[in-house]
């Protein structure tokens, strides 16, 4: 999970310098600026909290993540640490790019 962290802040870090470095009047920079970070933010802080969680649960006895006995907090945890994050990045990447015309195929004469 730290790994994966990593990757994320050091991987999309780039992303988003390199997105920086486009000229001011670029068409959709700021919006793609805004994406990268906010996805990037996102999945670093979903995997560190996780990480560390694991790391807690590792070394103090007392703690315990699976808390089968309580499907509740079962809920919460996996909500938070999963499903939340998973579902905000779909949807700040839920536009899709437009569709290209079929003007590049011509027909066999």
């Amino acid at each position: 999970m730290f790994f994966a962290a990593l990757g994320f802040l050091l991987y999309g870090g780039r992303l988003f310098l390199m997105l920086q470095r486009f000229p001011v009047e670029s068409k959709g920079r700021r919006k793609k600026l805004q994406e990268v970070g906010y996805v990037t933010t996102i999945c670093f802080s979903c995997f560190l909290i996780r990480c560390v969680m694991m790391c807690f649960n590792a070394f103090d006895k007392a703690a315990d993540l699976d808390v089968l006995d309580h499907p509740i907090l079962n809920l919460i945890y996996y909500l938070l640490v999963e499903i939340l994050p998973s579902s905000l990045v779909l949807f700040i990447l839920r536009k899709l790019p437009p569709k290209r015309g079929i003007t590049q195929y011509h027909p066999i004469r």
